[in-house]
């Protein structure tokens, strides 16, 4: 992997292998086929955004997932926006 992918706030980076997309989202190819995950865990932003878009309330994906916290969350859907616009 070269280089680095930026996104608008340029708060992206390459380091190794990871590509840190903000805070909280990171990509690896070693760790769940290189999906876009929660920084520290094995959890794709699409397990987060998915259950959102059928109705599942914030409350209950913390419940399913207690080592997450909100603005994890709020980082998954913040990805996915960020994904469109590019």
């Amino acid at each position: 992997m070269t280089g680095a992918l930026i996104n608008n706030n340029n708060s992206a980076y390459k380091s190794d292998s990871t590509m840190k997309l903000n805070k909280r989202i990171v990509i690896n190819p070693e760790v769940m086929v290189g999906k876009p995950v929660i920084k520290g865990t094995r959890i794709p932003v699409d397990t987060i955004v998915r259950p959102l878009a059928q109705g599942v309330t914030q409350e209950e994906i913390l419940e399913d997932y207690p080592n997450l916290e909100k603005e994890d969350i709020w980082a998954a859907l913040g990805y996915v926006d960020r994904s469109f616009k590019i």
